[in-house]
C-alpha cells in the first residue's frame, strides 16, 4: 500500500490552485486536486481550494450564518475538519449545511465514509432531507450565500405549485424540528453526573481527579449543545453546563489561577441567562463572589452576593450569600455590617428548614449548617466575641459529624477557628487542644487555605501575652513544621502541584 501523502505547505497548495485556476478548473476540481495530491480530508480540501486560512474561512463562516446560526473560530473550524479523528469536534448538520453554502459544494462533497460512518443516524435523515430539497428546487433550511448566486433565476411559483412548495417546507422544517440528539436518560445521567463531582469535590480524595472528570463532562454536554433539541431539553443542559462551569470556576481558582477562574464563571452566568435559571444564577454570583474574596477585593465580594441575593432563588444559596456578605464585611472591617449579614443568614436558614425545597445539585452548591457555622464562628472571632465563636465552631464540628459527606477543609477551618478563640479567651492549653486535630491531618488536607489560617494563628500568637510562653513556643513550632510539611508535599513537583482545596 502506498504511503498516504503528507499535506503540503501553503506555498505548495497555492501553487496547485493557481495552475488548475489557469486551466479554468471549478473549484470541485480544485478540492479534488487537493485531496489526491496532499492526502486532506474533503472540508479541508475545499477551504484550501479557496485559498482560504482557518481564520479566514471562520470569518465568512460567521458572516453567512449570521447572528441567530452557530458560529465558530479558527480553532473550532479546525476541529470540524479533522473529525471523526482523536482531536476533532463532531459536526453538526447546520454546520455542514452552512459550510456547504459558504464553499459552493453540496453536502455530500464535503463528507467521506468515515464522516458518514461516525455521524448518528438521525443527523443524516436530516442530511438527507437537505438534499432532497436542494435537488428539488425547494427551499433550503439555509439559504443561499449572496456571493455564489444561481446562474439562472429560479421563476417564481404562483397557483398550486406555490401551495405544494410550501407544504413541503413544513414537513421538512418538522422533520428537522422532532429530531434531537439527546433525550431524558442523557439528561437525567448528566444532572446526577454533576450532583457526585459537587460531593466528591468536598471530600478531595483525588481533586485532579475530580476536576478532569467535571471538564470531561462538561465538554460532552457542550458538544450537545451545537447541535439540536426541543426547547425544555436545551435549557436543562445550559442548566447542567452552567453549574459544570461554576465547579471548574471554584477549582480553578483553588489552582490559583483566578483570571481563567474568572472565565469560567462568566461563562456559567451566560448558561443561566440561556436557561432562565434563577438558582444558577445565584450559585454563579455566589462563585463570583468566592473569587473576588479570596483576591482580597472585598467590596467587589460583597457586590456579587448582593446581587446573588436578588434572584430569590431557592434552597440553601441564600443562607450562603449572606454567609459570604458577613465575611467580606468582616474581612473590610465593617463589623456593624458583618453581623447584620451574619443575621440574614440566619434568617434565611430557618426559612429553608421550614420549607420542601432543595438544592438543585447539592454538595459543594449548598450550605448546610456546617458550611454556615464556619462562616458564623469566623465573624465572630474577627468581631472579637470568643465565646460566640467557640459556640458556632462546636455546632458546626457537631454538624459535620452528621453530614455523609466529609469535607476536610471546613472541618479544618472550625478547628483552626476554636484555637483562634481560646487564644482570645487566653487559655493557652485551650489553643493546643483546639488545633491538635488539624496537626494530624494528612499533608494533602492541610491545603492552602488551612496552610494560611495556621500561619495567621500562629502570626496571634507570637502577638499575644503567650506568645513567649512554653505553650506558645510550642504552637508556633508545630504550625511552623505543619505548614512546610503539608507544602512539600504538594510543591509543584507533585502531580497534585499547587492544588488548593478552598470550599469556603
Amino acid at each position: 500500500m502506498p504511503p498516504r501523502p503528507k499535506p503540503g505547505s501553503k506555498q505548495d497548495r497555492d501553487a496547485v490552485r493557481s495552475a488548475l485556476l489557469a486551466t479554468n478548473a471549478p473549484t470541485s476540481a480544485i478540492a479534488a486536486e487537493m485531496r489526491v495530491r496532499f492526502g486532506v480530508r474533503p472540508r479541508e480540501a475545499w477551504r484550501h481550494a479557496h485559498g482560504w486560512t482557518t481564520q479566514e474561512a471562520a470569518d465568512r463562516f460567521n458572516h453567512l450564518a449570521g447572528d441567530a446560526g452557530p458560529s465558530a473560530d479558527a480553532s473550532l473550524l479546525g476541529k470540524w475538519e479533522k473529525w471523526p479523528g482523536p482531536s476533532g469536534r463532531r459536526i453538526t448538520p447546520r454546520v455542514l449545511i452552512v459550510l456547504a453554502d459558504l464553499y459552493g459544494a453540496s453536502v455530500d462533497d464535503l463528507l467521506d465514509l468515515d464522516d458518514r460512518q461516525a455521524l448518528p443516524e438521525a443527523d443524516l435523515r436530516i442530511l438527507c432531507h437537505h438534499a432532497d430539497a436542494a435537488s428539488s428546487a425547494s427551499v433550503a433550511i439555509i439559504p443561499a450565500s449572496p456571493a455564489t448566486p444561481s446562474a439562472e433565476p429560479a421563476a417564481p411559483l404562483t397557483g398550486a405549485a406555490l401551495v405544494q412548495a410550501a407544504a413541503q417546507e413544513s414537513a421538512q422544517w418538522a422533520q428537522w424540528a422532532e429530531v434531537t440528539n439527546c433525550g431524558p436518560v442523557a439528561l437525567e445521567q448528566f444532572s446526577a453526573d454533576t450532583q457526585y463531582f459537587a460531593a466528591a469535590y468536598l471530600m478531595a480524595e483525588d481533586p485532579l481527579r475530580v476536576f478532569q472528570q467535571t471538564k470531561h463532562l462538561l465538554n460532552r454536554v457542550w458538544d450537545l449543545l451545537y447541535g439540536h433539541q426541543r426547547p425544555q431539553q436545551r435549557q436543562e443542559l445550559f442548566t447542567t453546563a452552567g453549574y459544570l462551569f461554576a465547579m471548574l470556576s471554584w477549582m480553578t481558582s483553588d489552582l490559583g489561577h483566578r483570571a481563567q477562574a474568572e472565565t469560567h464563571a462568566r461563562a456559567a452566568l451566560l448558561c443561566a441567562d440561556n436557561a432562565d435559571d434563577p438558582g444558577l444564577h445565584a450559585w454563579a454570583c455566589s462563585t463570583r463572589s468566592k473569587l473576588a474574596f479570596w483576591d482580597g477585593q472585598f467590596r467587589q465580594a460583597v457586590q456579587h452576593a448582593q446581587h446573588g441575593a436578588t434572584f430569590q432563588a431557592p434552597g440553601t444559596v441564600a443562607v450562603l450569600l449572606h454567609c459570604q456578605l458577613a465575611d467580606a464585611w468582616a474581612e473590610a472591617g465593617a463589623r456593624t455590617q458583618a453581623l447584620t449579614a451574619l443575621g440574614q443568614a440566619e434568617d434565611a436558614a430557618a426559612l429553608d428548614s421550614s420549607s420542601t425545597l432543595h438544592d438543585q445539585v447539592g454538595g459543594l452548591f449548598s450550605c448546610p449548617t456546617g458550611r454556615h457555622a464556619n462562616y458564623g464562628a469566623a465573624v465572630h472571632l474577627r468581631a472579637g466575641s470568643a465565646s460566640e465563636a467557640l459556640a458556632h465552631a462546636d455546632r458546626g464540628l457537631a454538624a459535620l459529624q452528621q453530614q455523609r459527606v466529609r469535607a476536610y477543609g471546613t472541618e479544618a477551618q472550625l478547628h483552626i477557628t476554636r484555637a483562634g478563640a481560646h487564644l482570645l479567651a487566653r487559655d493557652p492549653e485551650g489553643v493546643l487542644d483546639a488545633i491538635a486535630p488539624v496537626l494530624a491531618l494528612p499533608n494533602e488536607h492541610r491545603t492552602a487555605p488551612v496552610r494560611r489560617r495556621l500561619r495567621d494563628l500562629a502570626r496571634d500568637t507570637a502577638a499575644s501575652p503567650m506568645g513567649d510562653s512554653a505553650a506558645g513556643l510550642r504552637l508556633q513550632d508545630a504550625v511552623e513544621i505543619a505548614v512546610r510539611e503539608a507544602a512539600r508535599a504538594l510543591s509543584p513537583a507533585t502531580p497534585t502541584s499547587a492544588w488548593i482545596n478552598d470550599h469556603d
